[in-house]
C-alpha cells in the first residue's frame, strides 16, 4: 500500500474568494478548555467554559468552570495560539464572574439548598491566583456585571426554583433581588452592600422575583431580566428603581413546532409566546438588547431592542431563526421547546461600527448585527461556536471576540468545550460553506452525509436518518461562494413519503435519476437497500428497491453501506465497518450489477484505530480511480484518521460473496486534518461526502449530526482536481 501526499489547494485559500473583501470576523482559534486541567489530573471529567471575560490589558481571558468549581484563564497575547494559564478553586459553583484592571469579581453559589440559598462575591488576583477580599451576598448569585468606571458591581440575586417541585412553576420562595457592591482596588467594600427589592413589580409570581442577568450603562443604571416572571427592571446606580415593565410577547409564523417527527417543516405558528429573556446588554444609555431565549412558559426565538421607557423599538421575530435554518444550524430536537433558544447577547463598537452580538444556545451561532440605527439592525454575519455558546467578551481594541461553549460532550464520546476566538478583519467571510439562503422556499436542511457530482458545478447531496421522515435529495450549485442550496428533492414512494430511510450515498444513474444507498437497522426492521430515483425523487416499488442478498444479509452488521458509486453497469457500495466475516480492519466493497443482478466484493485494507474506530464514509468513482473516504469517530485533538485514499479502477474485480475476497491497494491522496482546521474550529468528526466533478474537482463535506449534541457546523470545500494528481 503505497502511501503519497498531495498537496493541493487549502481549504481557507478558496474560502477567501467568498467575496470582496470587507471588514468581517472570522475565527481564528479554539481553545479546548481541558487543557486549563493540571497534570495528572483525570482529563475525562467534565469541564464547562460559560461567562468570560478579559483583564484590562486584553491578553488574558478569565471564564467561570460550573462543573470544576473553578475559574479558568487563558494567555491570548497570540489570540491565533491561545495557551492554558490553568485554574484556580472557587469552593464553591462560579456562576459569573467581571473583570476590573487585573482583578476578577466572581460570583460564587454556595447554597445548601433551593430554601437555604447563600452565595458571595470573590476577588481574585489573577496575576498570583489570590483571593484578595469576599462578600456575602446574602443569597444565590447568578449574572454580574461591572460599571463602565469600575466604581461597583451588580449582581443578580436568583435565588433560583427548584425544577422538581410543583413542575418547576414559581412562585418559590425565597425571593431574588439585586445586590450592589463598591470595588476598591483589587479588592471590594462590603460595608457598601446595598440589596435592592424587586418584590411586587411582576404580574408573574410578583412575590418571586427571580432576576437572571444584568447590565450597567454609562449612567451606572443596571437593567435587570426577571426572565422567569417575562419583567424587565431598571435600577439607578444609587438603588432605586426607576422603572419595569413586562418583556411582552410575541406572535410567531413560520416555524418548527413539532419535536422528534424527524422532519424539517416551518409551517406552524404560536401566539403570544412570552419572550422571558435571559440577557441583556445596553447598547447605549436608553437602548438595551435581549436574548428571549425562554423558560416555562415561553421563548420567542429571538431577540429584541427595547427603549428603557418600556417601548419596543425592534423586535427579530423568525428572522434570525430562519437565517440559522438556512445555514442548516437549526436543532430539530428543540422545536418544541424553543427552537435555536438565543440566550446570550453582547454588544461592542468594532472600528467605529456598533454591533449586537446574539447567541443562540442550541445552534451554536453567533448572529453579529450592525446597530448604528437600533430600530433598524442588520444581520451581517452568522459565526459558527463551539456546542452551546454561553458567554461573549467583545475585546474591540484588539478586534477580537471571544465565546466561550460550555457543552462538553466527554460523555457521549463527542466534542470537548471549547472557548473560540474570532477576529474582526479586512477579509471575506470564511463562514457559512453551504447555505439555501436564495432558494425560492425556507429550506432546512442538515446531516448531510453522501454526494455525487454532476455538470455545469453541481453537486447532488442526501441527508441521514437524522431526518428519516423526510429523507431528501439537495442541489447545490457550487459556482456561487459559498455554495447554495438551490433546490430540494423529497423523496417518495408511489404510496407516499419513504420514511425511515437512512441515506449514506447518492450517484447519478445517467438517465437523470439517482441510486441512493440506504444503511440499514435490521433490529428495527429497516434492510440495508439500494433505491433506484427519479429525478422527481420517487422510487419505483420493487423494480426501485435492491435489497442484499441471503450471502451479505448472514454476516450483515448495523454499520452498513455508507458511499455508494457507478461504474459502467456496476454499482459500487462502500461498507462503513467490518462485518461479520471480515477480516480485523478489512471491509468490503461491494458490487451490484446492473445488467445480471450479480453480487460481488473486495476486501479494503483500512487503518487500524488510535482510539475508537475507523470506517469508511464514501466511495467515489472518477476516471482510473476509485476514491475512498476513511475516518475515525475522533473529534477535536483527539482525531487521527481523515484522510482521502484511491484505488486503482483496474483493481475492483469483484469475486464472489462467501469466500476469499482480494484485496485492492490504496493510494493517500489527502490528510484532510489541515483542512478541517483551516477555519480555527475544533475537528469535526464525520467527514461524510466527497463528489469530483466532470472536470476533476473534487469537494468535501462534513455532517453535522442534524445539530444534535454537535455544533452544526458544517464544511463543504474543495481540495482541488484529482486530474492534476499524478
Amino acid at each position: 500500500m503505497p502511501t503519497r501526499m498531495i498537496c493541493l489547494t487549502s481549504a481557507l485559500a478558496l474560502l477567501a474568494s467568498h467575496a470582496a473583501a470587507e471588514m468581517n470576523f472570522n475565527r481564528i482559534a479554539s481553545f479546548p478548555v481541558v487543557s486549563n486541567m493540571a497534570a495528572g489530573e483525570d482529563t475525562n471529567r467534565e469541564t464547562s467554559p460559560e461567562i468570560i471575560d478579559v483583564t484590562a490589558d486584553g491578553m488574558t481571558l478569565v471564564y467561570t468552570d460550573s462543573p470544576l468549581g473553578a475559574i479558568g484563564m487563558i494567555d491570548i497575547a497570540d489570540p491565533a495560539n491561545p495557551k492554558p494559564l490553568g485554574n484556580i478553586d472557587m469552593f464553591g459553583e462560579p456562576t459569573s464572574v467581571a473583570v476590573i484592571g487585573t482583578t476578577a469579581y466572581v460570583g460564587v453559589n454556595t447554597s445548601e439548598s433551593y430554601t437555604l440559598p447563600s452565595g458571595k462575591l470573590v476577588a481574585i488576583d489573577t496575576a498570583t491566583g489570590e483571593t484578595t477580599a469576599e462578600c456575602d451576598l446574602g443569597g444565590q448569585p447568578d449574572s454580574i456585571a461591572r460599571s463602565k468606571d469600575g466604581a461597583f458591581i451588580s449582581v443578580a440575586i436568583e435565588n433560583e426554583r427548584d425544577e422538581d417541585l410543583n413542575d418547576g412553576l414559581i412562585p418559590q420562595l425565597p425571593a431574588g433581588h439585586l445586590a450592589m457592591i463598591n470595588t476598591v482596588e483589587g479588592g471590594l467594600d462590603c460595608a457598601s452592600l446595598k440589596l435592592v427589592n424587586l418584590d411586587g413589580l411582576a404580574e408573574v409570581a410578583p412575590t418571586d422575583p427571580e432576576p437572571e442577568y444584568v447590565s450597567i450603562n454609562a449612567l451606572g443604571e443596571t437593567v435587570i431580566t426577571l426572565q422567569e416572571n417575562n419583567h424587565m427592571v431598571v435600577v439607578s446606580k444609587d438603588g432605586d428603581v426607576i422603572n419595569h415593565f413586562s418583556a411582552g410577547a410575541v406572535d410567531l409564523e413560520g416555524i418548527d413546532a413539532t419535536d422528534e417527527r424527524g422532519a424539517l417543516l416551518f409551517t406552524e405558528s404560536q401566539k403570544d409566546r412570552l419572550r422571558e429573556p435571559d440577557a441583556v446588554a445596553w447598547i447605549d444609555d436608553d437602548h438595551f438588547a435581549t436574548a428571549n431565549e425562554g423558560d416555562y412558559n415561553g421563548g420567542s426565538r429571538g431577540w429584541t431592542i427595547f427603549h428603557k421607557d418600556g417601548t419596543v423599538v425592534y423586535e427579530s421575530g423568525v428572522s434570525f431563526e430562519h437565517a440559522i435554518v438556512q445555514i442548516g444550524h437549526y436543532p430539530d430536537k428543540r422545536s418544541d421547546s424553543k427552537g435555536v433558544e438565543p440566550e446570550s447577547v453582547t454588544f461592542a463598537e468594532f472600528n467605529g461600527t456598533p454591533f449586537v452580538f446574539v447567541g443562540a444556545e442550541r445552534a451554536s451561532v453567533v448572529g453579529v448585527y450592525d446597530v448604528t440605527d437600533p430600530t433598524a439592525p442588520v444581520l451581517k454575519q452568522l459565526l459558527p461556536s463551539g456546542v452551546g455558546p454561553e458567554g461573549y467578551v467583545a475585546i474591540p481594541q484588539r478586534n477580537l471576540l471571544v465565546s466561550a461553549n460550555e457543552k462538553d460532550l466527554i460523555e457521549d464520546g463527542g466534542a470537548r468545550a471549547h472557548v473560540m476566538l474570532f477576529e474582526h478583519q479586512n477579509a471575506a467571510a470564511a463562514y457559512p460553506h453551504l447555505t439555501s439562503e436564495g432558494a425560492d422556499e425556507l429550506i432546512g436542511w442538515g446531516a448531510i452525509s453522501g454526494m455525487v457530482g454532476d455538470k455545469d458545478g453541481i453537486v447532488w447531496a442526501v441527508n441521514d436518518s437524522f431526518y428519516g421522515f423526510q429523507p431528501s435529495i439537495f442541489k447545490i450549485d457550487t459556482t456561487q461562494t459559498p455554495a447554495r442550496i438551490v433546490d430540494v428533492i423529497r423523496v417518495e414512494r408511489t404510496s407516499g413519503p419513504a420514511q425511515k430511510l437512512d441515506l449514506e450515498g447518492i450517484t447519478l444513474d445517467g438517465q437523470g435519476g439517482f441510486y441512493v444507498a440506504s444503511e440499514g437497522r435490521t433490529e428495527r426492521l429497516i434492510p440495508h437497500a439500494i433505491y433506484h430515483v427519479s429525478a422527481e425523487g420517487k422510487i419505483k416499488n420493487l423494480q426501485g428497491e435492491i435489497g442484499i442478498p441471503p450471502e451479505l444479509a448472514a454476516v450483515e452488521k448495523r454499520f452498513g453501506f455508507e458511499g455508494i458509486t457507478k461504474v459502467d453497469n456496476t454499482l459500487w457500495m462502500a461498507v462503513q465497518r467490518e462485518w461479520k466475516d471480515d477480516p480485523a480492519n478489512h471491509v468490503k466493497l461491494v458490487a451490484y450489477n446492473l445488467e445480471t443482478g450479480e453480487w460481488g466484493a473486495v476486501h479494503y485494507p483500512k487503518a487500524a484505530p488510535a482510539t475508537g474506530w475507523v470506517g469508511l464514509s464514501e466511495i467515489t468513482a472518477h476516471g482510473e480511480f476509485i476514491y475512498i473516504v476513511e475516518r475515525d469517530n475522533q473529534h477535536d485533538h483527539r482525531a487521527v484518521t481523515k484522510k482521502v485514499y484511491r484505488i486503482p479502477a483496474a483493481d475492483m474485480v469483484p469475486a464472489p460473496l462467501g469466500g476469499p475476497l482480494p484485496v485492492v491497494s490504496k493510494t493517500l491522496v489527502r490528510d484532510l486534518l489541515p483542512d478541517l482546521k483551516s477555519t480555527g474550529g475544533y475537528v469535526l468528526d464525520k467527514v461524510e461526502g466527497f463528489a469530483v466533478m466532470e472536470d476533476g474537482t473534487a469537494f468535501v463535506s462534513t455532517d453535522n449530526d442534524g445539530v444534535d449534541d454537535h455544533s452544526g457546523e458544517t464544511m463543504f470545500f474543495s481540495i482541488g482536481n484529482m486530474n492534476a494528481i499524478n
